[in-house]
């Protein structure tokens, strides 16, 4: 094929190929006009090659040498031109019908939007749960008694002003303080804490005002989870990847953190009941808190660069969530049974065990709000089987219920609730005596009462101790019931000692046989005074006083040493009616004060102690 053929083919070609504005540009911009329309073959060879390379081509006019070489890689631009734009086509025909599709979706998207908006969120099947729910929501709640009986001020929790005066020093201050209540069940610590911040509230100088929230939970039912995919207590983060967040956050993979109660309680007070239950990793998260007064969330999903991650979001990863608040905790537990960190950051608050005649005042009170009559010791009868506030007014409202049905009355009618009423409810509940009260006027030989405390409760622990002469004199036995624990038999022994020095009397001498009543079980020391003087009752058979509750640990030399739950142990004598308690003389500053029922004396030795129990 001839030179003059194969260029004409070219510049056909090249024609064909790129548009005719693109030439002329090309055609200008390397300055090609004198040479495309030549008669010289290789001046126009050349500038074809300047075309179709876009000025990238050879930098001289060819020769009669190198213009077969020029054509051809004239030829192979050529191709790889066409090569290019075949391959663009496709692409562009892709991308185009994906343009299509893409429309089409969004067309169906906005047609779908326009639809629901005309016929609603709602289907036959959300309607028909929307209408159940407001059926509900419409018949009237169940009036419970415990929520009608709840107190509305300080002054219907009974028997704990102590206790509340304290609780309001360290919540109504400028300074507030956390706090740990211990105490009883039943015994109004709840409640206290309530009234403790509307009190606090009414204060100017208090950090309290009227956003400020009681945010009430319970320990028991808060567990850390391992995977921190929830904690309703300090808040979470719900990766898009695990349980999702919105539906718009998770389907561009954003994660959203949920604030806990923490937040929810911030400027006001986080109520945590039973709070020893808490669970120990969350104890430690909790105290992080306390000390920085925020939470900080973190997820390997938040990209701090993501424009569309919503500014709420960006906050809380930034700079985590608000958490200032005032934590008050209670517990049924002891001190020694709660963290040691979290007691060193709370300050704590002892409510008192109530009284019988505090559990009588708390059912003639709830007989008011409820418009019973009761008849005379209705109430004295309640306070005989319980030491709870709250079961006082359950047993009372089994007896209203009871009444009611009995005597087919309605509750706008004269309710009375009569011992009879009482009795049969008592023994249809299957409930005991919390503890016999017993008449303490006559004095017994031999028999005692010691005291006892498990927990916030004392009681008294009643004692008793026979003595023969032994058959064989110097052969005696001193025999107990095994029940009552290995520091019984310790107390016994050293008992034995303190008799034969101060009455002159060896015990070998006798039979003893000393018994706790009920096998009740004694942890320590503290009955060894009572047993003491219930041996030297039953040898020199001199009566004792009993109206009298001993508590105290026996030495060998006769002294009387200190013992612990004094407070709680002189309570629970006054449950039991009696009249005076007999302590160490190392445990005064531990007697419970303004106690008008009660009498409460101390020893130092056996001597003393004598003195008393046998006059």
């Amino acid at each position: 094929m001839s030179l003059d053929v194969q260029v004409e083919i070219i510049d056909k070609i090249i024609k064909k190929i790129i548009p005719e504005k693109t030439i002329n540009s090309r055609v200008v911009k390397f300055s090609l006009q004198k040479y495309i329309n030549s008669e010289d073959i290789y001046k126009k060879v050349y500038a074809l090659n300047k075309i179709i390379s876009n000025g990238k081509g050879v930098s001289t006019i060819p020769n009669e040498k190198n213009i077969f070489d020029v054509i051809e890689s004239t030829s192979d631009l050529i191709v790889e031109e066409i090569a290019t734009r075949y391959l663009n086509n496709q692409i562009e025909a892709e991308v185009e019908k994906e343009l299509m599709d893409k429309q089409e979706k969004y067309m169906d998207d906005i047609r779908l939007k326009i639809i629901k908006k005309k016929k609603g969120p709602e289907n036959a099947k959300t309607l028909k749960k929307y209408t159940h729910l407001k059926m509900l929501d419409s018949r009237s709640a169940i009036n419970n008694i415990q929520s009608k009986l709840r107190p509305t001020s300080f002054s219907e929790i009974i028997g704990q002003d102590r206790p509340i005066k304290s609780l309001l020093s360290k919540i109504a201050s400028p300074y507030p303080q956390h706090v740990i209540l211990y105490g009883p069940p039943g015994v109004g610590k709840t409640t206290a804490a309530r009234l403790a911040l509307e009190e606090a509230k009414k204060l100017k100088y208090t950090p309290y005002d009227e956003k400020s929230k009681f945010i009430e939970v319970d320990g028991t039912t808060l567990r850390w989870d391992p995977r921190e995919i929830t904690n309703p207590l300090l808040g979470s983060v719900h990766d898009p990847i695990y349980q999702g967040s919105k539906r718009d956050l998770a389907e561009v993979g954003i994660p959203e953190p949920k604030p806990g109660l923490v937040t929810e309680a911030h400027g006001g007070v986080l109520f945590i009941d039973e709070i020893g239950e808490l669970d120990t990793i969350l104890q430690n998260k909790l105290l992080k808190v306390l000390e920085d007064k925020r939470v900080e969330f973190s997820s390997s999903y938040y990209d701090p660069d993501d424009e569309s991650i919503p500014k709420y979001i960006k906050y809380l990863f930034q700079n985590g969530a608000p958490a200032d608040f005032i934590l008050i905790g209670a517990t049924t537990k002891e001190p020694k049974d709660i963290n040691p960190a979290l007691r060193s950051r709370c300050t704590e608050v002892y409510f008192e065990p109530l009284s019988a005649n505090d559990i009588e005042k708390i059912v003639e009170n709830a007989a008011m709000k409820i418009n019973v009559e009761l008849e005379d010791n209705v109430a004295k009868i309640i306070s005989q089987y319980t030491i709870e506030g709250r079961k006082a007014i359950n047993i009372l409202s089994d007896a209203y219920g009871y009444v009611l049905q009995k005597k087919n009355l309605n509750p706008d009618d004269n309710v009375k609730i009569s011992k009879e009423d009482l009795e049969e409810v008592l023994a249809i509940s299957r409930l005991n005596q919390y503890e016999q009260i017993s008449s303490c006027d006559k004095s017994e030989i031999g028999h005692t009462y010691g005291l006892g405390v498990s927990g916030y409760l004392g009681s008294t622990l009643e004692i008793e101790a026979v003595a023969f002469n032994a058959q064989d004199k110097g052969k005696g036995q001193i025999r107990f019931n095994d029940t009552a624990g290995s520091m019984t038999k310790d107390s016994v022994f050293n008992a034995a000692t303190v008799i034969r020095k101060i009455t002159g009397k060896d015990v070998k001498d006798y039979d003893i046989h000393v018994n706790v009543v009920g096998g009740a079980k004694i942890d320590g020391p503290s009955a060894g005074a009572a047993i003491t003087v219930c041996i030297i009752s039953a040898i020199l058979g001199k009566p004792i006083r009993q109206d009298i509750a001993i508590t105290g640990e026996i030495s060998l030399r006769g002294k009387i040493k200190p013992v612990g739950g004094i407070f709680e142990k002189v309570y629970g004598a006054r449950r039991k009616g009696i009249k005076l308690v007999i302590v160490p003389k190392d445990n005064y500053k531990e007697v419970p004060t303004g106690l008008a029922d009660i009498e409460v004396k101390t020893v130092e030795n056996i001597e003393q102690l004598l003195e008393i129990v046998f006059e």
